[in-house]
């Protein structure tokens, strides 16, 4: 059995008469740039995360900029971040020119460990951007400890971690603000690009707006200077229609992992780890294994799909060459990018279609290749 790694097609046609209504009253009215369906989505998708307020933007890696802005970071600035993440969380650091500061991770979540975020801070330090990756919870409490000792602020970057929860909270409403991602093979996924800065407080609200959309608290007035990163009508649209289907995609998605720990048990695979603190909705099901390259060879050439995130760590990447790291800096970063594989998860997935990939992943267990 062919199974393929995502199904977008698969879960637009089981909605596709809601999204070509609501697509097509966008084309009615002819609102396509903010409008009255962002509006909605905006003040849905808040209700969701637990927030005050939510903004719509172009694209998360936006909305992380525009945090990054509003705490006025620049030149000699520094923010703590993980450098096992997809790059859009280092660029919103650099696109200040200020600097990311890269700690390292915990081993079993791969989340950025906090303790070793305080042997990193210096009085260059002016936030914490942490990341909750695979759609797991990063340890929160003491992350926020050491905001409150030193004077931090706090952006969660939940760009894969919509409706997961840490202690039974959704995350997005830690810290000074965060960012979301509706990147279509996110959980929550536009039919394009999009994003949103979540936040609780009104003056971040104001200004977070008005950056948004030129830096314009009035239109054709300019405060500042701001930037073109408004959210599409036909996206707000699309997005309304699928957050009343999250609840239950996201249980889907639990469902399946927990299937996948019961199928895979007793393979050499380390296998995904729920901290006690968070829920996570699994937003991709990552195993590791140090025959990870031979394995994906395996899987493919039997026709099930998988991917890698994140294969090259952001500290080794050519573009932040001018930072000076060096193979060896974060080795625990370093070892789960070496080793990390991410299986077929999404709620359109049978359990025959799952049953096939831990049936292939056990055969190739068997094979010369996996000694």
């Amino acid at each position: 059995m062919n199974v393929p790694y995502f199904d977008l097609k698969g879960q637009t046609q089981s909605i596709r008469g809601e999204l070509d209504r609501a697509i097509a009253e966008q084309l009615d009215n002819g609102s396509f740039c903010l409008g009255p369906a962002v509006d909605a989505f905006e003040k849905a998708f808040a209700a969701y995360t637990g927030a005050k307020y939510s903004l719509g933007f172009n694209s998360g890696t936006s909305a992380l900029h525009v945090a990054t802005r509003i705490l006025n970071l620049g030149p000699g600035d520094e923010v703590i971040t993980t450098p096992f993440t997809f790059v859009a969380t280092s660029w919103a650091i650099v696109y200040t020119n200020a600097k990311p500061v890269y700690v390292d991770i915990d081993p079993a979540t791969m989340n950025l460990d906090p303790a070793k975020i305080e042997a990193a801070i210096t009085p260059r330090t002016k936030a914490i951007m942490p990341v909750h990756l695979y759609g797991h919870p990063v340890d929160l409490d003491p992350i926020l400890q050491i905001c409150a000792k030193h004077k931090l602020a706090l952006i969660e970057d939940a760009a894969q971690a919509h409706g997961a929860k840490y202690k039974g909270k959704p995350v997005g409403t830690f810290g000074a603000m965060s960012g979301f991602s509706f990147y279509p093979g996110k959980n929550l996924g536009a039919c394009g690009e999009g994003g949103a800065l979540v936040t609780n407080d009104d003056a971040i609200y104001k200004r977070a707006k008005a950056l948004r959309e030129h830096g314009s608290y009035e239109r054709y007035y300019h405060d500042e200077i701001g930037y073109n990163y408004r959210m599409e009508g036909i996206q707000g649209a699309a997005l309304g229609v699928k957050l009343k289907r999250l609840p239950a995609w996201t249980a889907r998605r639990r469902e399946l992992a927990h299937r996948y720990h019961a199928l895979l048990k007793g393979t050499p695979l380390t296998l995904p780890v729920e901290a006690a603190y968070g829920e996570s909705v699994y937003h991709l099901y990552v195993v590791r294994h140090t025959k990870r390259d031979a394995l994906r060879e395996y899987l493919t050439k039997n026709g099930i799909g998988c991917a890698l995130h994140y294969p090259l760590p952001c500290h080794l990447q050519k573009c932040f060459a001018s930072l000076g790291h060096k193979v060896g800096d974060f080795p625990v970063a370093e070892r789960s990018a070496k080793e990390c594989l991410s299986l077929p998860i999404y709620p359109e997935m049978t359990n025959e279609q799952q049953d096939a990939v831990a049936a292939a992943i056990k055969a190739f267990f068997a094979t010369p290749a996996a000694a």
